[in-house]
């Protein structure tokens, strides 16, 4: 639980500190909105491409051993981020960051699996996702603490004692598994993963940054990325050691899951990525209040994730998850509401209900990707469930984030004709971008004030409006596919518990 701490903590530090990085130095280092979504981005992509490797290294050597081996490259790229001299240096150090986390998360979920018998895993894994809640927690209050009082890279520093007080219980603490019969590594599937996110993801970025996504870079680089996505998964259908077993998939039920999780993370992702510069920059709170304003989405989830199984075993895991989707569809859909005086405590009960309805699908959904397989398979299906939530908070950041840029570009563009044309494109880019250079102009930039924030107000409108629709494709999905009330009788197989792939 530590581990998994840790991993999530960094993350929900980073929201609260990216508008912190975006400021000229020596307060930040001027990272503009791309290079922002690169430092989140970075970190989540390789993550997400060596999670399937990371999982089946943790069956094949010990899941113990390979989470212990992640803390300490986790540690070693805090040190370095937090030391990081330009924009360009933190998003390769949160890249090896993420290379950590990619052993961590997988193995925390698999090791609990492992120590818990079947009845008792519902109830470890609403622990677990309360874990998450946690780190949700007290990461915007720590992160916003420590930028009140040190610079920037502190957000990053403070990550290694807790890794080394975490490494020290592990050894002392943890016991061991692996799989009895593990698969191969599979070198060009993890290749072809990563190459493919990377391009895709890239040319999303791109898109957004110069608002343009008919430009023939931006095309040209997304279809390489679906296109090399599409030969990752035809060699792992050829492989006869692939990184994910394909036929998993046959499993409606565990595809549905896996598919929510996707959704859902690809929604919220976006979202907390957009909230921040709300409350810092229209709202002017600082990034300590920023982070106290959180604590309503990670209490409800704290409250409700432990207690979610109860719910499922009253209702079924179909009705629980598709309300749980639809309350955070509503939650988003109402951002499209918020003005630059909206009540306060409006918000604080939007992010209530969103955490309330975050812990009423986590749990659930991966209590039935985690009984799907096997128990000696608990690595590669948690990897599974990381990776797929990973990618959707990527592809979130990226399209949401995208969507965000150009939309804040096409509203602010307009107020921006008295500057020369190389400072309108700079000044253009963000929020931030454009305060910058009011506050370099005195007097005459303040004319630019109050168009940036309905500039911005009008984009997350948008932006929000579009998270909630990915949202509503989750409802449908959720609706169709997984299962319904569980039977009474305790020993009558469910849908969920059959291994995927059985009779093969």
């Amino acid at each position: 639980m530590l581990s998994l701490l840790i991993v999530v903590l960094d993350n929900s530090i980073l929201n609260v500190a990216v508008k912190t990085i975006s400021e000229p130095e020596p307060t930040g280092l001027g990272a503009s909105q791309g290079e922002l979504e690169w430092a989140i981005n970075s970190y989540t992509l390789v993550f997400a491409g060596m999670l399937f490797t990371a999982g089946l290294l943790g069956d094949r050597l010990g899941r113990k051993r390979m989470l212990l081996a992640g803390l300490v490259v986790f540690g070693a790229g805090s040190l370095l981020a937090a030391e990081s001299g330009s924009p360009a240096m933190l998003i390769v150090f949160r890249a090896v960051m993420g290379l950590g986390a990619a052993f961590v998360m997988p193995a925390t979920l698999a090791i609990l699996m492992n120590v818990f018998e079947r009845e008792e895993q519902p109830k470890a894994i609403g622990i677990w996702a309360a874990g998450v809640g946690l780190a949700i927690a007290i990461g915007p209050i720590t992160g916003g603490l420590l930028l009140d009082h040190f610079w920037w890279g502190s957000v990053f520093l403070i990550n290694v004692p807790i890794v080394a007080l975490a490494l020290v219980l592990m050894i002392v603490l943890v016991p061991d598994s692996k799989d009895p019969s593990p698969g191969r590594i599979d070198p060009l599937g993890v290749l072809l993963s990563i190459l493919g996110l990377v391009l895709l993801v890239y040319g999303i970025i791109e898109g957004g940054r110069i608002a343009d996504f008919a430009d023939p870079l931006v095309l040209a680089t997304m279809a390489a990325g679906v296109v090399v996505l599409i030969l990752f998964v035809l060699h792992q259908k050829r492989s006869d050691h692939p990184s994910i077993d394909i036929t998993y998939f046959k499993n409606k039920v565990f595809s549905a899951a896996i598919g929510a999780i996707a959704l859902v993370f690809f929604a919220m992702m976006g979202v907390t990525f957009f909230s921040v510069f709300y409350l810092q920059s229209v709202r002017g709170y600082s990034p300590l209040q920023s982070g106290l304003l959180l604590i309503p989405l990670a209490a409800a989830q704290l409250i409700f994730a432990p207690r979610a199984r109860l719910v499922v075993d009253r209702f079924g895991n179909r009705a629980v998850c598709t309300a749980g989707l639809l309350v955070i569809a509503a939650t988003l859909a109402a951002f499209a509401t918020l003005d630059a005086d909206t009540p306060i405590w409006l918000l604080e009960v939007i992010f209530f209900l969103m955490g309330a309805g975050m812990a009423h699908i986590m749990t659930p959904v991966s209590v039935v990707i985690m009984q799907a397989l096997p128990r000696e398979k608990a690595g590669s299906a948690s990897a599974l469930s990381n990776t797929f939530r990973q990618v959707g908070g990527a592809l979130g950041i990226a399209i949401l984030g995208s969507v965000l840029s150009a939309s804040y570009r096409s509203s602010i563009e307009g107020h921006l004709t008295a500057l020369p044309p190389e400072a309108q494109h700079a000044a253009g880019e963000s929020i931030e971008a454009t305060l910058g250079v009011a506050r370099s102009l005195g007097e005459r930039g303040e004319a630019l004030v109050a168009p940036a924030y309905n500039a911005f107000l009008d984009a997350m409108h948008i932006t929000a409006l579009c998270g909630a629709g990915v949202a509503l494709i989750g409802v449908v999905v959720v609706a169709l596919f997984l299962p319904g009330r569980p039977p009474k009788d305790e020993n009558a197989p469910s849908e969920p518990s059959e291994p995927v792939g059985a009779g093969r």
